[in-house]
């Protein structure tokens, strides 16, 4: 809203300074400020309130060391990131923005399915919560949004040369005169495709309908079939893996934040034609409103971080956990580097990967031995280390450590080509 209030001035009278809120930078850096304020201001108030309507963490005895302090701890501080993510964001980013209108849905439609699934665990004494058809029904329905949206919206454009276009028979939708990183001008071509970016091939780019060769002139039109079911299995396996990973004093709270941060990086690059052309990815017009919106995130988490870090005062729940693997996810896919999750997210594909090998090692050994054996001492991974006798800060400072690694080598994939 401020964003809209500052271009009205700019654009009816002469006042000094309301220019700068053009610039992504100026708006990102008091994207975070705010959603810090925001999010310690309001964090206290919150967690009161939790504790006043006795919304407290229901610890299940597993023989980890310091679990049972934890009882009793407010949950559902999820609310706090949602809060201080969604309110600068209104303030600062352009609300038309196809991406950040996105954005914003994936935060709102991913904490409402874990805040229903908080609700029956604390208020209805229901362990269970949200049966797990529903919460795959939620996941499942956000990905089919994320999915169609990229596939069908005309402000969901790549910029092409008018050659690519034309070899890749794109569907164009506008034709522009564009500086290259060189200073040239050149004709480029926006145009709607199912191009990605991926490191290691020949121009760091990967069609989709590509994978789809064997049905000839027919893949594109087919291409729904591939890119839907995987838009899916992201959004479901990212915000899986940040739920799992929930389970220390700041753990998904910090690897979101570094990822988060990441990320921005990674949006302002794609909407920065100059510098998108000098490191040869897609110059995705508008995505630099996602610069905004991860700003906010990342505030957001690092804000949250202040009452979360070990010995926590609070626990996000579900409510803050699949948000943020829903919003890690979509960010991902919307600036067309899904297929660096695995490595951007390699924390919680790991936490994923831990428990789902220890259940089927558990069931065959049962199954041709007699009895279930086990890989871990505990699932997910980081339990596995409190077992060993390592103390939580220092798991989750070393799972932060791992989580800074991956991030600087996903943005070192740029120039790998």
């Amino acid at each position: 809203m401020l964003y809209y209030l500052f271009e009205f001035l700019e654009s009816h009278y002469t006042i000094p300074g309301t220019g700068v809120f053009h610039y992504i930078a100026f708006r990102a850096g008091l994207a975070i400020i705010l959603s810090l304020i925001i999010s310690m201001l309001f964090g206290r108030r919150i967690i009161s309130s939790l504790k006043r309507l006795q919304v407290g963490e229901q610890i299940r005895e597993l023989g980890l060391e310091g679990q049972t302090a934890k009882q009793g701890t407010p949950t559902m501080g999820g609310i706090i990131i949602i809060l201080a993510t969604l309110v600068p964001c209104l303030l600062l980013a352009s609300l038309d923005n196809i991406y950040i209108i996105l954005m914003m849905l994936t935060t709102v439609w991913m904490g409402a399915i874990g805040f229903i699934d908080d609700y029956i665990k604390v208020f209805r004494k229901d362990k269970r919560g949200l049966s797990g058809v529903f919460k795959i029904l939620g996941q499942v329905v956000l990905g089919c949004i994320i999915g169609i949206a990229m596939l069908t919206s005309d402000d969901i454009v790549v910029r092409l040369s008018p050659e690519e276009a034309a070899a890749g028979k794109y569907e164009v939708i506008e034709t522009v005169q564009s500086k290259l990183a060189s200073g040239a001008e050149a004709e480029m071509v926006y145009a709607k495709t199912n191009l990605t970016n991926v490191p290691f091939l020949k121009g760091n780019r990967l069609d989709y309908k590509w994978l789809l060769g064997f049905l000839g002139d027919n893949a594109g039109q087919f291409v729904w079939v591939l890119f839907i079911p995987l838009t899916i299995l992201i959004v479901t396996a990212v915000s899986n893996g940040a739920n799992l990973t929930d389970g220390l004093d700041g753990l998904a709270t910090g690897i979101s934040a570094i990822i988060g941060a990441t990320l921005a990086v990674l949006a302002y690059v794609s909407g920065h034609y100059v510098i998108a052309d000098y490191l040869n990815i897609f110059y995705l017009p508008n995505t630099g409103e996602l610069v905004i919106f991860s700003s906010c995130f990342v505030g957001a988490c690092i804000g949250f971080l202040w009452y979360n870090a070990y010995p926590a005062r609070v626990f996000m729940g579900d409510t803050g956990s699949l948000m943020i693997g829903g919003v890690i996810a979509s960010l991902a896919i919307l600036i067309r580097k899904e297929l660096l999750i695995p490595l951007l997210c390699g924390v919680f594909l790991v936490e994923n990967l831990s428990v789902i090998l220890q259940v089927y090692y558990f069931k065959y050994t049962r199954k041709r031995y007699g009895e279930g054996r086990r890989i871990f001492l505990m699932s997910p991974l980081h339990h596995h280390y409190q077992k060993k006798g390592m103390h939580e800060a220092q798991i989750v400072t070393r799972f932060w450590i791992v989580g800074i690694l991956l991030a600087v080598l996903t943005i070192i994939t740029l120039k790998v080509r």
